[in-house]
């Protein structure tokens, strides 16, 4: 089976949220809200590529999409209903603005025009700075061809636009998803 345009999909571990947490053997639900899109599921295994696609995403690559994909909605009835990239089961058809970046071969690659940005450590300053993490700056984790092309390599530390980061957790790890011409600079 293969889609025209889209890809076929089915989420990573067979569930649509990732709400528990694992801590000395149990799992425990963190979450039960299925409105709360830092707990639904991002993470897809592509079973199919489309059949107008001839790029570097390969079948059984790993992919990144929209919190929206996987999710449950109740309709104006108040009944349970799935998105619509739900298709059968656990299989669903993703858009190709619904993909982010790529898995091949243990690594991770920035899709079309997004990148990837892991937050660090507020600086030490004589200005006292209310957060935890430095605002608007990053070190570059995941690029895309065109950063790349442009010099940015990864672990460079980089700023960005205000209002342009969206946050994701990949590999464990905290990071920012933002489009390319949102890095501003490279530090």
């Amino acid at each position: 089976m293969k889609s025209i345009n889209q890809f076929i999909v089915s989420p990573i571990g067979d569930s649509r949220y990732n709400n528990t947490k694992n801590i000395a053997g149990i799992d425990f639900v963190v979450n039960t809200s299925e409105e709360d899109f830092r707990f639904s599921n991002r993470e897809a295994k592509v079973i199919a590529t489309p059949l107008s696609y001839s790029g570097p995403i390969i079948e059984g690559s790993t992919i990144l999409v929209h919190h929206n994909v996987f999710k449950y909605y109740n309709d104006v009835k108040g009944r349970r209903k799935s998105g619509k990239s739900f298709l059968k089961e656990n299989i669903f058809l993703i858009d190709y603005d619904q993909l982010f970046a790529y898995k091949n071969n243990e690594e991770w690659y920035g899709y079309d025009r997004f990148c990837f940005v892991e937050p660090i450590p507020v600086e030490d300053s004589y200005i006292h700075k209310p957060f935890s993490k430095e605002p608007l700056m990053g070190k570059m984790t995941i690029l895309n061809k065109s950063l790349e092309k442009q010099g940015v390599k990864v672990g460079d530390i980089v700023s960005f636009k205000p209002e342009s980061e969206y946050e994701f957790r990949i590999d464990d790890v905290l990071m920012y998803r933002l489009f390319d011409h949102a890095v501003t600079l490279v530090l």
